[in-house]
């Protein structure tokens, strides 16, 4: 296998005839590749201009690019695999949903199916919203893996931000934002790699506000179709910042109300469908219109935390030994009051450094000349969007990259902006670097150089198989017939959960129970009398699946019994 750091050993000084170390050859190359630049820019510049005002080739071209660019890294990186709890939670939602229902009958047996982010009982059913989990179901539907849909929507995405550029500049630098769009958040970035989502949210930022601008030029029906589209995209994904998005939308059309307010009538009857599909959801999963599957975990197992004004939820089920953990870590995290104004500033000011995520460092230098420079109602309306969005999503005890995905769309506007504002001499050594930097990650990815990868900072690709799920999962695709496994974690176990099944426990060819012991695990086999039994112990090195033992010690083991939630106390 081809290595990076090998081709640099083979450079230095005393190994060729001139002298040149692997650092002298690096300097060369980018000396070369920016005099080429400077040569072929007015050229390249005027074959983009061309293409940029094709609307729809660009966005089938964006669409298609970092879809393309992932697949190629398959040999290195295959399709990712369920890796945390957010995961496996969303991919039970779209199981449910590719069985045409919102929630599944409970369990008789639930005890032994206990994990994070599932609820049990009255319905077995995850406990998120539906955006996230409709991406996966129709990426399984129409190509057979729900990762599909993550690749879908990232494509979706890359083209969304073009059209949504158009609206607030030329088609060139709209081009441009596009192509940020997929070296920020194609091939390489988490949201590409994983299956709890990003790229919904930002679609529905994307339909946002690039429907605001051409509402406010022309005030079409569709724009405000689009709009009310959007809204409620972000509905489906992220409910909270939701509310964000709205006041953003009612803060841009303002100063146009007069003169837009006979299209809220089509604006209403596009978010009109998100919020049926959420009220139903919330009834067949809860059995309350009002309650959301969301705070129905938070009564019954005190997570997801809280928002720092409130206090910590207190869990209303008897809690597995795993689920106890994380409730103690959640709680921890969110504190044992409520925010102070002390706490809730320092929460923000550490959270700055998260946004790297939305910008590679050479446009740090755009960013700078946007806030610098650009005056304008519109600056000062995407400034107030930031910050509403910034403190509101503040509330949460953790944060993370997709909470603020709405925003994406709006962060790459302002470094085109600044772009648009540092000029055409400076300018492209700003879109050069970023390239650079995106073709080096990539090529290291490409060629499966792991000596390289560690030194990568906001990318996330699959690589290996630490916990040795792929391995074990393998080894059951290979065994004939159904299988039964039973998870016995060690004294030290934390957070690493094995207990995931499918929308159908019955149905699935592997069934995931938690060990309760040998007598409780009897009414499981009793129970599963066609499926063949096995020991999963996933803390030990290696991992070890093995036979159920028919004889084995007793130890004591939690009450398996649930006590029975009256869920008329929730309503």
């Amino acid at each position: 296998m081809f290595y990076l750091h090998h081709l640099f050993r083979s450079l230095l000084p005393l190994h060729n005839p001139i002298g040149f170390g692997g650092v002298d050859f690096i300097e060369l190359f980018v000396a070369a590749v920016l005099i080429g630049l400077t040569l072929a820019w007015p050229r390249w510049s005027g074959i983009a201009q061309r293409f940029a005002a094709r609307t729809a080739w660009c966005m089938i071209f964006l669409a298609a690019l970092p879809i393309a660019l992932r697949l190629a890294l398959l040999r290195t990186h295959p399709i990712p695999e369920p890796a945390v709890a957010d995961d496996f939670s969303y991919l039970l939602l779209a199981d449910t949903l590719s069985h045409f229902r919102l929630a599944n009958p409970p369990h008789p047996l639930h005890q032994f199916f206990e994990t994070f982010f599932a609820l049990q009982q009255p319905t077995y059913s995850s406990v998120y919203p539906l955006g996230q989990g409709i991406a996966l179901a129709l990426g399984r539907a129409l190509f057979g893996h729900p990762w599909a849909g993550v690749a879908l929507t990232i494509g979706i995405f890359c083209a969304l931000c073009y059209w949504m550029l158009r609206g607030w500049t030329t088609p060139g630098w709209a081009l441009l934002g596009g192509l940020f769009a997929v070296i920020e958040f194609g091939p390489l970035s988490q949201w590409m790699n994983s299956y709890w989502g990003g790229a919904v949210s930002a679609i529905a930022g994307c339909m946002v506000f690039g429907a605001l601008p051409r509402l406010r030029d022309h005030g079409r029906a569709r724009d405000a179709i689009i709009l009310g589209a959007g809204l409620g995209v972000e509905l489906l994904s992220r409910p909270f910042e939701s509310i964000f998005l709205v006041v953003s939308s009612l803060l841009f059309v303002l100063p146009h109300a007069r003169r837009l307010v006979g299209r809220a009538p089509v604006f209403l009857a596009a978010l009109l469908p998100a919020v049926v599909l959420t009220l139903v959801q919330n009834y067949r999963v809860t059995g309350n219109w009002r309650v959301t599957p969301y705070s129905l975990s938070q009564y019954q197992y005190g997570i997801p935390a809280s928002f720092t004004f409130q206090s910590n939820p207190v869990p209303h089920l008897e809690l597995t030994r795993e689920q106890r953990l994380d409730y103690q870590i959640q709680s921890s995290v969110h504190g044992a009051g409520t925010d102070t104004l002390g706490s809730y500033f320092l929460r923000l000011g550490s959270r700055v450094r998260f946004y790297r995520f939305f910008f590679l460092p050479p446009l740090y230098i755009a960013l700078v000349a946007f806030l610098a420079a650009w005056k304008t109602p519109s600056y000062w309306w995407m400034l107030a969007t930031l910050i509403l969005f910034s403190f509101g999503s503040n509330f949460y005890p953790y944060f993370y990259s997709h909470y603020i995905a709405a925003l994406a769309c709006l962060f790459l506007l302002m470094a085109i902006a600044g772009l648009q504002k540092l000029g055409p001499v400076i300018a492209p050594w700003i879109v050069f670097m970023c390239v650079a930097q995106f073709g080096m990650w990539y090529a290291a990815h490409v060629t499966g150089d792991p000596a390289m990868w560690q030194f990568e900072t906001w990318d996330a690709i699959n690589c290996g198989d630490p916990d040795g799920r792929i391995a074990v999962n393998r080894q059951l695709a290979l065994l004939p017939g159904k299988q039964l496994v039973f998870v016995r974690y060690g004294p030290q176990h934390t957070f690493k959960e094995w207990v995931y099944n499918a929308a159908g426990i019955d149905a699935s060819r592997v069934v995931w129970a938690r060990d309760l012991g040998t007598v409780e695990n009897e009414l499981l086999r009793r129970y599963y009398p066609d499926r063949t039994v096995w020991l999963l112990e996933p803390d030990r090195r290696p991992v070890q699946l093995q036979p159920y033992p028919t004889i084995q010690p007793e130890r004591p083991a939690p009450n398996p019994q649930r006590p029975h939630l009256k869920f008329e106390e929730v309503h």
